[in-house]
Formats: C-alpha cells, structure tokens, sequence
C-alpha cells in the first residue's frame, strides 16, 4: 500500500549530479587568461619601456637618428643608420645562404638519404642547432676568418680589374672580418635550425600523397617539386621568418666577426655593425645619459624590425591558407 508520503518523496525531483572537475575547469580557464594576459603585459611593459629610455635619443635628434651614420660618442652624435644597414645586409645575406642548403639538407634526410644514415645526420644537424652563439663566434674569429682572408678574400681582390665596380664591392681590409664573413657565420647557425623545422615538415606528409604522385610516373624531383614542397608550403614560410628573426637578433657571433665599425658598409669585405653587436659593445660603457638612451633606442628599433618580420610571416601564412 503507497502512502502520502511516499507519494511526496517521488515528486520531489532529483538535483543534478555535478561532473567530476568542473570546478578545475573553471580554474584552468583562469589559469590561462592569466598567462595570456600577463604576455601581452610583459610585452607591452618592455615597448613602452624601451620608448621611454629611448627618447631622449628621439629628442635630441629627431630623424636623423635613423637617417645618420654618424656614432661619435666624444661630441655626443649618435645615428642608428649604420647598424640598422647592417643588420639587414647581413641577415638578408644569411638567408640566401642558408636558404637553399636548409632545404636542400631536409629533402635528402626525408626523400633521398639511406636509412642507415638518416639518423646520424638528422641528429648531427640537431646538435648544430644547439651550440652556443658565442662558439660559432670564437670558431669564425679564430678560425674562420684567417682561413676566409686567405684563401677566399685575398685572391678575389687581387684578381679585379682596378677601377672597376668589382673592385669596390669587395674593397676592405683583408683580415677576414666583415659584412660578408659575418654574414656567413649567420648563415652557419641558422641552417640547422631551418633544416630541422623543413625536415619534420615533410615527415608530416601522408605516404599515400607521395605514392599518388609515383604512381601516376613523376620522377622525384617532380615529387618533390610538385607535391612536397607545395603540401608544407604554409609551415616553410614560419620556419624561414623565425631563421630570419634570429639572425636579425643574433649578438655574439656578429661582435666577434664584424669588424664593429659604426658607418655605412660600403662593400661585401667592409666592416660593419649590428644593432645587437653595438648594444653589446658599448651598453657596459655608456655612462652619460644620451650615450644610453641612444643604445636603448636601438634596442626599440630592433624590436620593431622584428616585429615586422614576423608580422609579414603572418600575412604570408595567412595568405597561403587561405589560398
């Protein structure tokens, strides 16, 4: 027999049944705002931070802070021309050097290397990516560049005609340092970094895409022409402006080879500077004020090079997706 109370009790509805870990949900969404966040601060905080160290610069000179070459720290001069020039020769020439030998490593490791070797050279080309800047500096001071004046700088410009447009573009003192040797050292530590990006790009193509392209009698280099590259186009062209945008902020390995000299390069065997290598160079002596917000306004174009790069990166990728 049913009672009333029975009846009550069947009536009442049942509360719903929380799931395990919404509470940790909610934490972790906090959790990364919070990180989100405190990133676009941390960024923000060192723009506006570096603008304002860097105005008295801006100030006292105006443009021809970034039109000058002239960097006299005895009559308080400071123009940023020189080591923006060269910042860009050199990491442009970087990138056409390594470019090339990059890819080219990564096609062989994934479509033409015996099996037996594909590791030892995959993980060789790692562990170039992991040497530090400063010994790549040290190997191209002491190394590199005798070998470069000797047998590379010397012949070429005791072989131009006197007078002609060669002999200027490769006019210097022939003692290994400059635009060109400095460029190739960039060139030296960017490679394994693009190769190994390249290489586990191509590793994600499917090996039914690969087989389709075989099968319907392409030849390799069509393969990979046609087929492979264009599949990772997309993430080729991140890989290639991150290389970029560490050869533009490289420091060590530029001070040592460069020549550190403040004008206009003038020729490829020329010495030059960087804007890290100056910053580096002259940070630890610039007692007076202007000599300081001169270096700190440096580093705010630096950063605004950069973030260019990497803004044209973006708009390609962008580009390329939606292609």
């Amino acid at each position: 027999m049913t009672t009333a109370a029975d009846v009550s009790a069947a009536d009442v509805p049942t509360p719903p049944r929380i799931a395990r870990g919404t509470g940790l949900d909610r934490a972790f969404e906090i959790l990364c705002f919070s990180a989100a966040t405190f990133l676009l601060t941390a960024l923000g905080g060192i723009v506006i931070s570096l603008a304002i160290g860097g105005w008295p610069a801006f100030e006292a000179f105006g443009f021809g802070f970034f039109t000058s070459s002239n960097w006299d720290p005895v009559q308080e001069i400071y123009g940023a021309a020189g080591a923006v020039t060269g910042t860009l020769v050199t990491a442009t020439l970087a990138l056409l050097f390594a470019l090339p030998l990059a890819f080219g490593i990564a096609i062989f490791l994934v479509e033409l290397c015996p099996p037996i070797l594909r590791r030892t050279i995959g993980t060789a080309v790692e562990l170039l990516a992991g040497i530090p800047s400063i010994v790549y500096g040290m190997w191209g001071l002491f190394v590199f560049a005798p070998w470069f004046a000797k047998h590379v700088q010397m012949p070429i410009m005791m072989s131009v005609e006197p007078g002609s447009f060669w002999e200027k573009i490769t006019a210097g003192v022939p003692n290994g340092a400059g635009i060109l040797s400095a460029s190739i050292i960039l060139a030296i530590m960017i490679l394994p970094f693009i190769a190994a990006t390249t290489r586990e790009l191509l590793l994600t193509i499917p090996p039914q895409v690969r087989e389709s392209a075989y099968g319907l009698g392409s030849t390799t280099f069509e393969v990979i022409t046609k087929v492979s590259l264009p599949y990772i186009r997309t993430g080729a062209i991140g890989a290639v402006m991150l290389g970029l945008g560490r050869a533009l902020g490289e420091t060590m390995a530029v001070t040592f080879i460069i020549g550190n000299s403040h004008g206009f390069p003038t020729s490829i065997f020329a010495s030059g500077s960087t804007i890290a290598s100056t910053i580096a160079n002259e940070f630890a002596e610039a007692t007076d004020r202007l000599h300081s917000a001169s270096l700190i306004a440096l580093g705010l174009v630096l950063f605004v090079i950069t973030f260019a790069v990497l803004a044209l990166a973006r708009l390609l990728i962008g580009r390329q997706v939606h292609a």
